[in-house]
This record gives structure tokens, sequence and C-alpha cells, in this order.
């Protein structure tokens, strides 16, 4: 799979860093791992922030690549080029790959290419881009949004959130592990998250972060949220408030996202029968895992392993 990340003017160097350590970066212990190129459609500097210039690989057009990468564009109105508007036009057409970091949605929005579909940038711009695209399905309060083209994902490091999604798609749950470590970073942040929180420094004595860190160990044990409010030693309803606040989801949908994560981990590294999974993932029958993996995966457990398993 070959990636291009598209330096502009004014390019942000944080998010462009971003795009290179998450896919440029050599990973000779992964196989068939992504050759990623710096690309731009102009023969020039390229300036950034604290006064830095960047130069990159100049090309004529796209086509080489399967992925694009917009690290970030201004989020003032601007005119776009002939043919950088024709480029990426054309890369969409073609079925190919879209990836928008922080404020690089409002060029494929100024585009039309977000136009009924779902999308997201940096909370700080989110007023302007819903004045300024009133057509796009703006997802207010999340962490990115991956669609089956195109993803977008908010400020700064969500990027490395909506990255390590796609090497999860594209690679699989271990491998994103493996890239997150290298990184330093939680490989399961779902989009679904909140860009913020309205109180970011938890109590030392945290029972409602120790509760979410059980459920992950003994998701096997049959856990309710009732069992996960009492282990946080809150009421049922301050629990779903504070939940609510935290991840803007239901406690529910969580303890399903992190059943499908773990089914996934051992899809990928056990032979057990189907059956066996899904028990160990903490989900009823095995007809409610393939329930739940067609829902949010669009694929059958089965399928999941004879792609991504290691036997």
């Amino acid at each position: 799979m070959k990636v291009a990340i598209l330096a502009n003017e004014e390019i942000s160097l944080f998010e462009l860093a971003c795009a290179v350590e998450l896919f440029a970066l050599p990973r000779p212990e992964i196989t068939n791992w992504y050759q990623t190129e710096v690309v731009s459609l102009l023969e020039n500097e390229k300036h950034s922030t604290g006064g830095m210039r960047i130069t990159c690989k100049t090309v004529t057009d796209f086509t080489d690549y399967d992925t694009l990468i917009i690290p970030s564009w201004p989020i003032t109105q601007r005119d776009i080029s002939a043919q950088l508007s024709t480029q990426i036009k054309q890369f969409y057409a073609q079925g190919k790959r879209i990836l928008t970091f922080c404020s690089g949605s409002f060029l494929l929005a100024e585009l039309g290419l977000l136009e009924n579909q779902n999308a997201i940038t940096h909370w700080r711009y989110a007023e302007a881009f819903k004045q300024r695209f009133p057509r796009v399905n703006y997802v207010d309060n999340a962490l990115y949004v991956l669609g089956p083209q195109i993803g977008c994902s908010a400020g700064s490091a969500a990027g490395l959130d909506l990255g390590l999604a796609v090497i999860r798609n594209d690679f699989g749950f271990a491998t994103a592990n493996q890239v997150a470590r290298r990184l330093v970073v939680s490989t399961h942040r779902q989009g679904g998250q909140a860009q913020f929180v309205e109180t970011p420094i938890p109590k030392i004595d945290n029972h409602f972060s120790s509760a979410l860190d059980w459920a992950i160990k003994h998701l096997d044990k049959g856990i309710n949220v009732d069992t996960l409010a009492m282990k946080a030693n809150m009421s049922r309803r301050s629990f779903d408030r504070k939940f609510s606040a935290t991840f803007s989801m239901a406690p529910n949908a969580w303890l399903t996202s992190q059943r499908i994560n773990k089914a996934k981990e051992l899809l990928e590294n056990q032979p057990w029968p189907i059956e066996r999974i899904a028990e160990a993932a903490g989900f009823e029958t095995a007809v409610t895992m393939r329930h739940h993996f067609a829902k949010q995966l669009g694929i059958s457990p089965k399928a999941y392993r004879q792609q991504f398993g290691r036997t």
C-alpha cells in the first residue's frame, strides 16, 4: 500500500509529524508495511510552525498512491489550485482512501467531497465548519470518523487515533497494538469518545477509572452496567451521567466495543472455536458476537480470522 502525505503551504508541523510517524516510519518487523512519501504538486519550500521550511517530493499527480493523507489545511477560505482540485477529485473517484487530520477536512469540504458524509475537525473550528459547509454531517465531540473511503480526525493527537484505527483495519489488532506501544499511546480509544472532558485531571483515588480497567480484564465474567457502577462506588444514575460526559457513549455500547476488541485479539492469536472465543470475550452466545461483528465491522468473526489470524 502506497501512501502520500500532502504538504501544503503553512503546513501544521505536529499533524505532519503524526502522519509521518504512523505511516512513513520504517517497520521492518511488519510484513508489507506502507510505502509512504511526503509529496507536493508544487516545487517549492513549505513554511511551517516556528519559521521552519520543509522540502518534499514533487509529483504531478497521485496516481501511484492508494491512500492520501491531508494533515492540515488553512481554515480561512482561499482558492484551491485547479491541479490540486482535479487530482484529489480523481483520486476520490477511483475509490481510493483519503484521510484528514485536524483542519485537513476543510479542503475536502471545499471540494464538495464531504457532502452528506460524516466529518469532523478540531473543536475550535467546529462552528465555522458547520456554517460554511451545511451539507456535511458534522459529528460533534468525537475523536474521529472513519467511513469506507474517507476518514477525518479532530485536532492534534486525534490524528494518532484515526491512524491507529486505519492500521487496525489494514493489518489487524496485534499490529495496531505494536505500533501504539512504540508511540506510547493507547490503541483502543474509540472514535466516539469526546475530544475533551470537563475534568481532565482525575482524583488520585479514581474508582471510576479503576472500574473500567477492571472491566477490560474481566470481560468474560458477564459484566453489566450495574456491576460497573458498583465497582466505581457510584449510583447507577451518577455512573451513567459520568460515563456519557467522559466518552459520549452509553456504558453498554462501550462494553460491546471492548468485547469486540477482545474477540478480535483472540481471533488473531487463538485457534479456539468461535463459541469459545465468544465466551472468553464476554458475549452471551456466538450468535450475539456475530451480530455485533456484522453491525460494527461489516464482517463475520470467521472472515476476520481468515484475514488477520496468525494460523
